[in-house]
């Protein structure tokens, strides 16, 4: 979510007709429970002080967390606001976070989510439909040229990892290791079922980093899984130049959701498509047949077939017009025209 927002205002500067004012607040995630506490205190009287610094036409906060504030600021004010939610500022599982949720979409003049699906959550917590739309996650298309080619990639992680890969085709995850990724129910109920030569790399850290090892360890097909734990983002690029398919294996996770899959964006960018469960935000990323392919969730068998059929038939087309459809469709100089556009209305309103 923060590097989205860092690269929307980025995409933001790069313009010619907007001016724009930041509030940001810097963090590792060490500390960043005390620091955002302190942050969001500090905006009750930094939002009226940048109000009459700056004369703005529209405040945009970048998720529901921080326009959370809004209800505390007892004066109305003279300016619209408008938030981007993402999928889990919304559904967040705390009773009195959801008890709250109404009053904040009660403050806003508009919201933008990143999904349909978390447009939809946000009108079942009280949103009024009127004021929200669903527009994409953009992506930075500069980072495309950081990528090493593919015979590179493969090269540097067979040194890192100490295997060889020869012909065997890499499947990627990458992401957050929470329940609702599904890394663990991926090993157990699909992996071995996959005839072809594969080695499931695993990129990412979490809560859930315990239960996967386990379920590896478990696995018959245990030396052909790969758990990286996190790495740089060099090492980062490196595995996506060299994976042939990004696997996304979500499950539904009451109180979680996917809001959008940005990493699905990172994965066909550098030309690798995807197969992932036809969950939440990633509907509104995958276009069957073009970027990857979506499979109902929780279904093993259709799951491993459709790799199956993917790496056996037509890989290479589907890398190309992964990568090209990327670049038209989530590329942020496009994306933020869209929201530009939806910022005037609120304006003008």
């Amino acid at each position: 979510m923060q590097n989205v927002s860092l690269q929307m205002i980025e995409a933001v500067k790069r313009r010619d007709d907007i001016e724009l004012e930041t509030i940001i607040m810097h963090s590792s995630w060490r500390f960043i429970g005390i620091k955002s506490f302190f942050f969001l205190f500090a905006l009750l009287w930094r939002i009226p002080l940048g109000i009459r610094r700056f004369k703005p036409d529209v405040i945009l906060f970048s998720s529901m967390v921080t326009a959370g504030v809004l209800p505390f600021i007892f004066r109305k004010l003279p300016v619209p606001c408008v938030a981007i939610n993402h999928g889990q500022d919304v559904t967040l599982p705390v009773r009195i976070y959801q008890w709250y949720l109404p009053s904040v979409f009660k403050k806003l003049q508009g919201v933008i989510s990143v999904s349909s699906a978390t447009r939809e959550a946000s009108i079942q917590r009280g949103m009024n439909p009127g004021i929200g739309v669903s527009l994409p996650n953009g992506f930075n298309i500069r980072e495309i040229m950081k990528l090493p080619a593919k015979d590179e990639a493969l090269k540097i992680l067979e040194d890192i990892l100490g295997i060889k890969f020869g012909d065997t085709k890499i499947l990627l995850t990458v992401g957050r290791q929470v329940k609702r990724k599904g890394h663990q129910w991926f090993i157990e109920n699909v992996f071995d079922k996959i005839n072809s030569d594969v080695i499931y790399l695993i990129v990412g850290d979490g809560p859930e980093f315990k239960n996967i090892a386990n379920a590896k360890e478990k696995s018959p097909k245990q030396k052909r899984i790969v758990m990286t734990g996190k790495l740089s983002s060099e090492l980062l690029s490196t595995c996506y130049a060299a994976a042939d398919l990004f696997i996304m294996p979500n499950i539904p996770v009451k109180g979680d959701m996917e809001g959008f899959g940005i990493v699905l964006l990172e994965a066909n960018s550098a030309g690798v498509p995807a197969i992932a469960s036809d969950l939440e935000g990633i509907r509104d990323v995958i276009k069957q047949g073009v970027n990857g392919y979506r499979v109902p969730p929780g279904e093993a068998e259709i799951f491993a077939k459709k790799i199956e059929e993917v790496l056996q038939n037509g890989l290479n087309e589907l890398s190309e017009s992964s990568s090209s459809y990327v670049l038209n469709t989530f590329n942020w100089d496009k994306v933020i025209e869209r929201y530009i556009d939806f910022l005037k209305s609120v304006i003008t309103r």
